[in-house]
């Protein structure tokens, strides 16, 4: 004779992707401190690798149609502040075939994250260090959420947002290193000419008065913005440009100031 069994109880979870967190300047894995926030119902795992998971319950998976077809938005920060906070879309459901799984849009391709460094953030001898003060026309007021591109020759070499402050750093890697002539002994310095581009969402700005700037007093609510969202809509949205030249090593600083409704 063969006991029946009985079901006590059963948890079901489903996989809906992950993200890869980088740090934007190098491409390399952030891999402490961040954490993840999402919409009820939705649960996140970091990985022995590095990996957030993204799990959903049955009622998030049953919604999920064609690839694609839902879109989630999470929150990413960093407590310790060495990276912004900012938000991310994706749009589930994904791929599941392992013929797509190579492929942007497959469960086992990670969602690359880039995280942009506060202007606080660590930088290396190399870099050219741009940093620039985002600010209102007329009021003067400190722009947050301003999303900044450093372009050359019709390629972006680097992004960045700017906190509440309206301060931001867009540090810029891989420019050529100052050479020594070994006949006259002189250096030869390679200046890239660049535009440095802001692309600001009125409705989603955040806007501070210079005198709580001076205090260091922070709004009720901080700049968060999906940069990619941004840089989609930025042919739609107010811009500044201001031309730079960068050389490796050096520092930079731009002020702009910005028309906004």
């Amino acid at each position: 004779m063969v006991a029946a069994s009985r079901e006590l109880d059963r948890t079901e979870r489903r996989v809906l992707g992950a993200l890869r967190c980088v740090d934007a300047t190098t491409g390399a894995p952030v891999l402490q401190g961040l954490q993840v926030e999402a919409p009820p119902g939705v649960h996140i795992q970091r990985s022995r690798s590095g990996l957030f998971v993204v799990h959903g319950a049955s009622p998030l998976v049953a919604a999920a149609g064609r690839a694609g077809s839902l879109p989630l938005m999470l929150k990413v920060g960093d407590p310790q502040g060495q990276y912004l906070s900012r938000l991310v879309r994706m749009d589930l459901a994904l791929h599941t075939h392992l013929a797509h799984a190579a492929l942007v849009g497959s469960l086992f391709h990670p969602l690359v994250v880039p995280m942009y460094l506060s202007s606080f953030g660590r930088l290396q001898p190399s870099w050219v260090a741009l940093s620039a003060s985002l600010r209102a026309v007329g009021s003067n007021e400190a722009l947050g959420g301003v999303l900044l591109r450093v372009v050359s020759d019709g390629q972006v070499l680097a992004r960045g947002i700017s906190d509440w402050r309206g301060e931001a750093l867009v540090p810029v890697a891989g420019m050529p290193l100052t050479t020594w002539c070994a006949d006259t002994g002189t250096a030869a310095v390679t200046a890239i000419p660049a535009t440095l581009e802001a692309i600001a969402d009125p409705v989603l700005v955040t806007r501070t008065a210079q005198s709580r700037v001076v205090l260091d007093r922070a709004p009720p609510s901080l700049p968060l913005v999906d940069p990619v969202a941004l840089e989609a809509a930025r042919d739609s949205l107010p811009q500044a440009r201001a031309q730079v030249s960068l050389v490796a090593g050096r520092s930079l600083h731009v002020s702009l100031a910005m028309a906004l409704p």
